[in-house]
């Protein structure tokens, strides 16, 4: 079984509940944790025989969830909370993100434009292109734990209860923060993704 975790999606959550109930997992060493299943495929092959999965999520709200990831560590930082202050020490890309852009319209469309990985369609996480290998079952944050039980029945493991982590419970309606012009800019950067697994807005 072969996990391709995309940001923004439940993963941890994810990662955390299999982990346990699985028992012998590993890690790729040379493989960042958001690595595509083209890249995982790149280096080891012999995981294409592997039954796949990961999860995705509706564009708008996933890229809600990662500005509004970045706040918190700028929050943080600002007061001086020390695993704040470590992690952004450590993470250029999210330092580099506090400071250059200071509020979400220009992380929409300003930093996307900066970053590749932010404007990655969650499809190009799920097939490798030059093998032809799509994940074979592909979840959705906006039902995790049903599918997520559909993973468990094809493993044949036991149900055990969901822990969530990394949990935003203050986060917005995400069709309340978006304007018109942002709104466009994540259906342009994610057409593929709308398409592949007809989300709108």
């Amino acid at each position: 079984f072969l996990f391709v975790h995309v940001q923004k999606t439940g993963g941890m959550t994810i990662d955390n509940s299999l982990t346990a109930a699985l028992g012998d997992v590993r890690r790729i060493p040379e493989a960042h944790r958001h690595a595509p299943l083209d890249r995982l495929l790149q280096l080891e092959p012999g995981l294409a025989d592997y039954w796949t999965a990961g999860f995705v999520r509706n564009p708008w709200a996933r890229m809600l969830s990662w500005w509004r990831m970045v706040e918190r560590f700028r929050d943080g930082a600002e007061r001086g909370v020390e695993r704040y202050l470590d992690h952004l020490s450590r993470n250029k890309f999210v330092a580099g993100i506090i400071e250059n852009h200071p509020d979400f319209e220009s992380f929409i469309l300003e930093a996307t434009a900066e970053h590749p990985r932010l404007r990655k369609p969650q499809v190009e996480f799920m097939n490798d292109t030059a093998t032809g290998r799509s994940a074979d079952f592909v979840g959705r944050q906006e039902s995790l734990e049903d599918d997520l039980h559909t993973i468990y029945d094809h493993l044949g493991l036991e149900w055990t209860e969901l822990r969530s982590v990394n949990i935003d419970p203050g986060r917005p309606d995400y069709r309340d923060v978006y304007t018109p012009v942002t709104r466009d800019r994540i259906a342009e950067l994610f057409a593929a993704d709308l398409a592949a697994y007809d989300y709108d807005f």
